[in-house]
């Protein structure tokens, strides 16, 4: 699974791509259904927007997060991450 991280009005520093790869690391086993992820960090205003498009066998799957502290909403991403991963996994199965 190849993680991209990007960030628009925001720089990357190495904490926040710390946070955001070991949070990742979490889908690492589920890496058979994701060919990649490309996570974008924006900060607009007062808000704080964390966003994901991610490359699924067959399919582009694409989740968003805000929140005022940029730490979670990586977490929230990540959570909404997951899910559609498993919701695309069963649809799979499905068809």
């Amino acid at each position: 699974m190849q993680l991209t991280i990007q960030g628009i009005g925001i720089k990357i520093t190495d904490a926040l791509n710390d946070f955001v790869n070991d949070k990742f690391k979490k889908l690492d086993r589920k890496a058979d259904l994701v060919n990649s992820i490309t996570v974008t960090l924006t900060v607009d205003k007062l808000a704080q927007i964390a966003k994901a498009d991610i490359d699924v066998k067959g399919n582009n799957l694409h989740a968003e997060a805000q929140s005022e502290d940029m730490y979670a909403a990586i977490d929230a991403l990540l959570d909404k991450v997951d899910r559609l991963i498993v919701k695309n996994k069963e649809k799979v199965k499905q068809e």
